[in-house]
């Protein structure tokens, strides 16, 4: 692990095996962390946070400190990207894409660390100097997935640092290499000891741990909505701030004035690209009824040309399941999908050519005639499974894709630029893409409706969610002639 600027064993003394969803083998150990790990690298986090160089810098000086680190990670980009290629099972050009395009995120907030200003404010009070300080919550609890490990770190590490805060990184269990790598670059890139630290482990032993310590001031979670609310109610015992990052059951809509050429495309990608193993998968496919039929058969006929392997060949389209209990949970959405009425259409069972070698390969799934009342289209499958749904106008497409407890994205599909602003005031989404899907950047805010979470990550609105705002008075000449009498 990385506690206080240093390597470090856990306390236990015990490590687990992380597995290679292309061959389902072990390929690396990691240390299991424990409670006292937990406190070991928060006390660091504090100490640096309340003593010594960290707290001294200028803001100016920590934006230098995160474009540093930009530099030292485009470096190490291929690398790191091969890591989470191993560890994980995405496809390399996916991986290696979002690992080069990492800096950005640290160069972005290195900018905008200075930018975090306070305001004076125009008291309706004579004799008095008012003005508001924003100043970092403390020690931050950055807890990540394993789908896409070191992106979603920076999202949330970026900004907290940019803020003046400390770190400690809690890793999923079934993909922690690649942060234990990335931590130590922190070193090189100048940073002092115990700002970030990591702690690798299971939830219950770890993630639990840090929750609730004591001297944590903010969570900063992306996982499961029903993880995230745990964390959510464990949080307010001690009322520490949070931010989540959620789950998703995104609609892409596709009317029938669309490019379908271009829809086409954004309907794989958005889900079958990443294995369907993203928060913000075009999971529900609403389809105009005019369409309907032409697109099913040339999405099916598509989606059946899907090559399947070695996620580090770059002929690869579609790589494996991350972890075992993701691949049981997507076999079982099958028999729950037919049960309640699903039409399948494409798919639907493991995938067993030589070229996908011994991992956790399932086959890139279609269900037609889905309706809302299906739980194949109420919750999150997390793999490469698309419900397709039939409506006849706006108001029904808007009703379907609103049907839903969650809100993280939507996409809408049209050449009608008045639709395209209706659709996108009306759904319920954090996230509206038009004649596009999954695209995000360094500077766009992105977060979740309804059970997609709390708070937003990237672009400005996120450092919000690391400060907090102090309002200092300065008696400039007013008189106190009555102690007892506030006036």
């Amino acid at each position: 692990m990385f506690i206080d600027g240093e390597p470090s064993d856990s306390a236990s003394g015990e490590w687990f095996e992380t597995a290679n969803p292309y061959t389902g083998e072990p390929w690396a150990q990691i240390p299991r962390g424990t409670a006292a790990d937990v406190d070991r690298a928060v006390g660091a986090a504090r100490r640096a946070f309340a003593g010594g160089p960290w707290p001294e810098l200028t803001a100016s000086e920590r934006g230098h400190l995160l474009l540093r680190l930009a530099d030292v990670l485009a470096r190490e980009a291929s690398r790191l990207a091969e890591i989470e290629v191993r560890d994980n099972g995405k496809l390399y050009a996916e991986m290696s894409a979002q690992l080069k395009y990492l800096p950005a995120w640290f160069r972005y907030f290195g900018g905008l660390a200075d930018k975090i200003q306070g305001a004076v404010i125009p008291l309706d009070k004579k004799g008095y100097f008012n003005f508001t300080r924003r100043e970092p919550l403390g020690v931050v609890a950055v807890i990540t997935p394993w789908n896409s490990p070191l992106m979603l770190t920076a999202w949330k590490i970026a900004p907290a640092l940019a803020a003046g805060c400390t770190v400690v990184l809690k890793p999923s269990e079934f993909t922690s290499a690649s942060t234990l790598e990335f931590v130590r670059l922190f070193e090189e890139a100048g940073f002092p000891k115990g700002v970030v630290n990591a702690v690798t482990g299971f939830g219950a032993e770890v993630g639990a741990a840090l929750v609730e310590h004591r001297d944590v001031a903010c969570i900063s979670f992306t996982g499961a909505d029903s993880t995230g609310r745990r964390i959510n109610e464990a949080a307010a015992a001690t009322f520490k701030h949070v931010s989540l990052e959620l789950g998703g059951k995104s609609p892409n809509i596709v009317f029938a004035d669309a490019n379908l050429d271009d829809a086409l495309n954004g309907a794989i990608s958005g889900i079958f690209a990443a294995t369907g193993q993203t928060c913000i998968a075009g999971s529900r496919l609403l389809l105009q009824s005019s369409i309907h039929d032409e697109f099913v058969e040339r999405l099916v006929k598509l989606a059946a040309t899907a090559r399947m392997g070695n996620p580090m060949d770059p002929a690869t389209e579609v790589g494996p399941v991350t972890t075992p209990p993701q691949y049981e949970k997507v076999l079982s959405y099958i028999d729950i999908a037919k049960s309640d009425g699903a039409r399948l259409l494409l798919g639907g069972k493991p995938a067993s050519k030589p070229e996908c070698g011994t991992g956790w390969f399932f086959e890139p799934t279609i269900f037609g005639d889905v309706t809302s009342s299906m739980r194949i289209a109420q919750e999150e499958v997390f793999g490469p499974v698309l419900s397709v749904m039939r409506f006849e106008d706006e108001e029904e497409a808007l009703r379907i894709a609103n049907d839903v407890r969650f809100g993280l994205g939507a996409g809408v599909w049209t050449s009608d630029i008045g639709r395209a602003f209706r659709m996108s005031e009306r759904l319920q989404a954090g996230t509206v893409w038009v004649n596009t899907y999954r695209a995000v950047s360094c500077m766009s805010p992105f977060g979740g409706y309804k059970d997609s979470g709390l708070g937003r990550e990237n672009g400005m609105a996120a450092i919000e969610a690391y400060l907090q705002t102090k309002s200092v008075w300065i008696n400039t000449g007013a008189q106190v002639d009555n102690p007892f009498v506030i006036r």
